[in-house]
C-alpha cells in the first residue's frame, strides 16, 4: 500500500498507522487486565465482585457510549472526535495507575471504557474511508492483525509487567502509546464527516439507557443472582428501553441507526456473530486465567506464556485467513473460526481437571486461537463491506457494541455457572464450575458458526463516496461500486 491519498484526501498509510496503533492499545489493555486481576486482588484486598468490576466498569461504559460516540464522529467530525476520546483514554489510563482502592480504579477503568467506546469504532470508520476500495482489504486485515497482535501479547505482557514490576504498569504501558497516537493524529490525519448528518438526541439517550440496563444486569448477576430483582429489574427495563429505541428509529427522519440496516441479512449475521464470539472468548479467558494462576500455581508471567497457544495464533494465523478469504469469502472464513473456537473450548472442557497436565490443554488452546485468527480480520472487513458508506461509522458503532454486549453477556453468564455448580473453595470446586462454563462456551461459538452462515453468499454493493471540496467526506447513498462481493 503506498504513501497516497485515499478517497477523502486522507493519507491511507498514516491512517492505518494511527487506527492500528490505537486498536493495538485498547486491545491490549482488556487483556493485560485480565491477567492482572489476582494481583489487583491480592494487592487491593478486593472482593470477586470488586474484582470484576474492574472489568465490568470498562465493559459498562464501553458499550453504552459506543453509538453515541460513532454517532458524533459522524456528526463532528471523526478526526476530532477521535482525538478527543483519545484524551480521556490517556487520561483515565494514568488515573487507573495512581488508584489506591478499588472504588478508584473501577472509576478509572469507568472513564477508559468512555474514551475507548469514542475512539474504537471511529478507528474502523477513519481507515475505511481513508483506504482506497482496491486495497481495503489489505488494510482491515493489518487493522485486524495488530488487534490479534494485542491479544497474543495482553497476557504475556501483563503476567511480564505484573511478576517484574507492578501491576499499575499495566496502565501506565499506554500513556506514552496514547501520546504518540495523538501527536500523530494531529499531524497525519484528515476530517472526515457525514454533512448531511443530524444529531438523535432522542434516539441516543434511549439506545444508552437501555444498551445500560441490560449490560448492568449481567454485570450484576455473579453478586444478586439472576432471579433477584435487581437483574430483573434492569434487565426488563433495559429491553422496554431498547424497545422504545426501536420503534423510534423506525418513525425518525434521521435515525441514528437505521433499522433498515438490520433488514440486511448479512449485516445482522455479522452482529449476531460477533456478539457470540466475544461471549465465549471473553467468558473464558476471564475463568482460565485464574485457574492457570490460582490452581495450577503458574505466576502472571507463566501464565501469560501458558496462554500463546491460544493467544499468538491469530498472528501466525492472519496470513492463512487473509488467502482462504480471497479463495472463500468472508462469511465461510468466520464461519470456520468459530467452529474451530468451540472445538477448542470443547476440548478444554474434556480435559480440565484439578491436575491436568498443562500439554494436555494445549491442543485447546491451540484451536482455540486458530479460530480468532480466521475470525478476527475477515469479520471486520465484512462489518464494513455489507453496509453503504454513509452508514459505516455507525456501522462500526453498533459491531463493537455488540461485541462488547457479548465479552458481558459472556463473563456474567459463565460466571454463574462456575459460581453454582463450583466456586473458589477447593481445586476440584473450581474445576466443577469451570468444566460447565467451557462447554456452553463452546456451545456459544457453535451457535454463532450457524449465525453467520444465515448471511447470503452475496451482498448488495456499498454505495459511491464522493470528496467535497473541505477534504470531508460526503457519503452518497445513489449510486453502487461495480466490484463483486467477497462475502
Amino acid at each position: 500500500m503506498t504513501d497516497r491519498s485515499g478517497p477523502s484526501g486522507m493519507n491511507p498509510v498514516w491512517t492505518l498507522v494511527v487506527s492500528g496503533l490505537t486498536v493495538f492499545m485498547a486491545a491490549l489493555d482488556n487483556l493485560v487486565v485480565i491477567t492482572a486481576l489476582p494481583a489487583i486482588q491480592k494487592d487491593l484486598g478486593t472482593s470477586l465482585q470488586d474484582l470484576e468490576w474492574t472489568v465490568n466498569g470498562y465493559t459498562l461504559t464501553f458499550s453504552v457510549f459506543l453509538m453515541a460516540g460513532a454517532a458524533a464522529g459522524d456528526r463532528f467530525g471523526r478526526r476530532r472526535v477521535f482525538l478527543a476520546g483519545l484524551v480521556v483514554f490517556t487520561g483515565a489510563s494514568a488515573a487507573a495507575a495512581l488508584s489506591g482502592s478499588a472504588e478508584t480504579l473501577i472509576a478509572a477503568r469507568a472513564v477508559q471504557g468512555l474514551g475507548a467506546a469514542v475512539v474504537m469504532p471511529l478507528t474502523l470508520t477513519l481507515l475505511t474511508v481513508a483506504v482506497p476500495e482496491r486495497r481495503r482489504g489489505v488494510a482491515l486485515g493489518v487493522w485486524g492483525a495488530l488487534s490479534g497482535l494485542a491479544v497474543a501479547l495482553g497476557p504475556l505482557i501483563g503476567g511480564a509487567v505484573v511478576e517484574k514490576i507492578s501491576w499499575e504498569w499495566i496502565f501506565w504501558v499506554n500513556v506514552p502509546i496514547g501520546v504518540v497516537v495523538l501527536v500523530l493524529g494531529l499531524w497525519k490525519l484528515a476530517e472526515s464527516t457525514r454533512p448531511d448528518t443530524s444529531l438523535d438526541p432522542v434516539g441516543t439517550v434511549l439506545v444508552s439507557l437501555g444498551v445500560f440496563g441490560v449490560v448492568y444486569a449481567l454485570v450484576s448477576t455473579t453478586e444478586h443472582g439472576w432471579s433477584s430483582g435487581r437483574v430483573l429489574g434492569f434487565l426488563a427495563g433495559g429491553l422496554v428501553v431498547l424497545a422504545l429505541f426501536v420503534g423510534w428509529e423506525l418513525r425518525t427522519a434521521e435515525p441514528m441507526l437505521p433499522m433498515r440496516l438490520f433488514g440486511n441479512r448479512a449485516f445482522s449475521a455479522v452482529n449476531a456473530a460477533s456478539l457470540l464470539m466475544f461471549a465465549a472468548m471473553f467468558g473464558l479467558v476471564f475463568l482460565l486465567t485464574q485457574f492457570m494462576q490460582n490452581i495450577q500455581g503458574f505466576s502472571p508471567l507463566e501464565a501469560g506464556v501458558k496462554m500463546l497457544p491460544w493467544t499468538a495464533m491469530p498472528v501466525v494465523v492472519a496470513p492463512l485467513a487473509a488467502l482462504l478469504t480471497a479463495r472463500l469469502g468472508n462469511r465461510l472464513v468466520v464461519a470456520a473460526g468459530l467452529l474451530f473456537e468451540a472445538a477448542g473450548l470443547g476440548w478444554l472442557a474434556s480435559v480440565v481437571s484439578a491436575d491436568t497436565a498443562y500439554a494436555d490443554q494445549v491442543p485447546g488452546l491451540v484451536l482455540g486461537g486458530i479460530g480468532l485468527g480466521l475470525f478476527f480480520s475477515p469479520v471486520a472487513e465484512m462489518a464494513m463491506n455489507v453496509v453503504a458508506p454513509r452508514d459505516q461509522g455507525i456501522a462500526s458503532g453498533a459491531n463493537n457494541t455488540f461485541r462488547e454486549l457479548g465479552g458481558a453477556l459472556g463473563v456474567a453468564v459463565l460466571t454463574s455457572v462456575f459460581t453454582t455448580l463450583g466456586g473458589y473453595g477447593s481445586p476440584q470446586e473450581f474445576v466443577d464450575g469451570l468444566r460447565p462454563a467451557a462447554w456452553i462456551g463452546a456451545g456459544i461459538a457453535a451457535v454463532g458458526c450457524l449465525a453467520i452462515l444465515m448471511a447470503p453468499r452475496g451482498r448488495t454493493a456499498p454505495a459511491e463516496t464522493k470528496v467535497i471540496s473541505s477534504g470531508a467526506v460526503e457519503d452518497s447513498y445513489q449510486g453502487n461500486l461495480p466490484s463483486r462481493s467477497r462475502n
